[in-house]
Parts: structure tokens; sequence; C-alpha cells
């Protein structure tokens, strides 16, 4: 067996970081040995049957790499730094260590940017053109790397292809039962929480609705969800926290539909046929509304009184032929597939 190390932020709770692990370990060739960098390598191992590595331990991390034949920066946006300077730090450093000591590295299903750093974009360009393939999932990262001149193939986030566990389904597939998943944003100030509090409300009372809360990365959703619990009807109101994403998928797969921020609750709801409803709070997510049709309405534009989101929900889950096709977009994200079976 031939050792692959897999780099990403796995390992801290959050269902759609966690969600492009469990993909990638679906579609890894069944002749390389994963080990796996993990914020919680004891969560990791026991959730995936892996060989793990604690990110916080260097003399590891590196040993691991020696270690190791190949380095797959795994999906998502490793490489930004908006929100912190370390990150994208840690993440070059790592990938400058696999390169140095013979690792064949692979960019895989990237979400590049925004990088505003002059040296870490000039430190990233050189390690992509040293990487032996480079796909991405959006067309944002593509037309960066065009500019770059650095090969590369694009294809629709690998999400889209994971599996889901039906054992997760339990009661939801008896209920006509809505999921909702919300994060913390400034975007969401307390005044869109009312009224998303308040609609959801006045739906059950209209009709019944059994509401499901899935907090996405519990450390942040969580409380979120507890608060929000606590202003719903509690005889139709849920609360259920998945470690793994493939369970949370299998939920998505049973229940009548999801109305969502993150991008990948939208994305695994979109991928089992569940109709969608998306509160944009982040580019990402609105060009994922507008590339596949999905239903929803940017956070900053949520209409002010509840009543008219209401009827927006409800004339949206009864429109069965407005419903996008996402056939298109389960076949893109093939490509991320694809290039592992190529190359490895």
């Amino acid at each position: 067996m031939r050792q692959v190390f897999l780099c990403g932020y796995y390992g801290y709770g959050n269902a759609g970081d966690e969600a492009l692990l469990a993909t990638l370990l679906e579609q890894l060739p069944a002749h390389f040995s994963p080990v796996v960098l993990s914020g919680d390598p004891q969560t990791t191992a026991a959730l995936y049957g892996v060989a793990t590595c604690d990110r916080r331990r260097w003399g590891q991390v590196l040993q691991t790499l020696r270690q190791s034949e190949v380095f797959i920066w795994g999906g998502g946006s490793l490489i930004q730094d908006v929100t912190s300077w370390r990150s994208p730090l840690y993440y070059l450093g790592l990938m400058t260590l696999a390169q140095q000591l013979g690792c064949r590295t692979l960019a895989w299903a990237q979400g590049i940017g925004p990088v505003k750093s002059p040296f870490y974009r000039w430190w990233l360009r050189q390690l992509l053109r040293r990487c032996v393939a480079v796909t991405v999932r959006d067309s944002g990262s593509a037309a960066l790397l065009r500019q770059w001149q650095i090969p590369h193939q694009q294809g629709a986030d690998p999400v889209w292809l994971m599996g889901a566990a039906t054992t997760a389904q339990g009661q939801w597939s008896r209920t006509c039962t809505i999921a909702v998943s919300l994060r913390p944003h400034p975007s969401l100030t307390p005044e869109r929480f009312a009224i998303l509090a308040s609609a959801l409300r006045s739906w059950q009372d209209a009709s019944g609705i059994e509401i499901l809360l899935l907090p996405f990365q519990p450390q942040q959703d969580l409380p979120l969800a507890e608060q929000l619990h606590e202003q719903l009807l509690p005889t139709h109101t849920h609360l259920l926290s998945l470690a793994d994403p493939r369970q949370i998928k299998g939920v998505l797969a049973a229940v009548q539909g999801a109305i969502a921020m993150r991008l990948h609750a939208l994305i695994m709801a979109a991928s089992v046929g569940c109709p969608c409803f998306a509160l944009s709070y982040d580019p990402k997510v609105s060009h994922l509304m507008a590339d596949t049709g999905m239903h929803g309405c940017e956070l900053t534009a949520l209409p002010s009184s509840p009543h008219t989101l209401v009827s927006q929900w409800q004339d949206h889950w009864r429109s069965e032929q407005s419903r996008p096709n996402y056939q298109t977009y389960r076949d893109s994200a093939n490509v991320h597939k694809a290039i592992l079976a190529e190359l490895f």
C-alpha cells in the first residue's frame, strides 16, 4: 500500500469540511493508504476508520510527510487570508515541505482566495506550478488560475457525489419536515433572525409542519439552533446534531425540504433531491444559486414581513415544476474523482 497524506480543515466539527473529507476518502484509489491531518485525530479515526496525524504535533507531521508518496490539499477554501493570515501560512508551509521531501502534490477541489497578500499570492503560484494536478470547484478560482497560467480542471463541488447513510433517516421520512440550518454571521442580524423565527413559527401554526434544526458546525451553530428552538412550537420542533456528514446527508434525503445558509447544507440537500431555499450570506452561496437556479434570497434582502417569507416558502414547495435539475452538477463533480484515478 502507498501512503497518501490528506491535508485539510478536518477534525473541527464543520460538516462541510468533513463532507469533503468523506468524499475524498470514498474516491481515493484502493491501493492508497490514507493518513488524515486532523485537529481531533481520535474523532476522525473513529468516524472514518483511517490513520490520522495531529496537526499540532509538528514532529508527527514531518514524519508522516517523509513516509508519504502523495500529498493532497483536500477540498475547500484552504488558501485565503481574509479571516486569518496564520491559516494560509500553515497550509502553504505544509505544501512546501511536502514538495521538498519529494511527495507528489495535488491541489484537489480547491476554492482559491481571496488572497490579498502579494507574498502569499507569489508563494501560492510557485506551489501550484509544481503540483502534478490542480482541480478547482468554482469559476472564480478557475479565472485566477487562468490569469496565472496554471493548468487546472474545474468541476462542481465534490460533495455532490458523497454517499448518504440511510440509517440516519429514521422518523424524518414519516412527517412533513423542513430542515433548517443557520449559522452566525453579521448578515444574520438580530432583526433578521427574529423575522426568520416568526416566519417559521407562523408556518408551523398554519400548516403543522415539523421543523428539524440541523447545526452544521455545532461549536458555532448550536447556540443559534437552541435559541431558535425556544421560539418555535416545542411539539413540532426537533434539534439534531450529527458529527458524520454522511448521516446528515441521509437525513436530508428523507425530509421534505431544507432552508439553509451554509453552502454544503444546500449542496447535500440538492444532491439527494431535497428542495432547497438558500439564505445567502456569502458570494459562494450566491454563486450556487445563480449557477443552479436554486431558490432563495440574499440575507440582506430578506423580506421585512414574516408573512411574505412564509408565502415565498409555501409557493416554492408547492411548485414542483420549478425545481432545478441538478444532474449537470453531479456530472461535473466527477472531474475531481477522475483526476485521482488518472494520476494515482
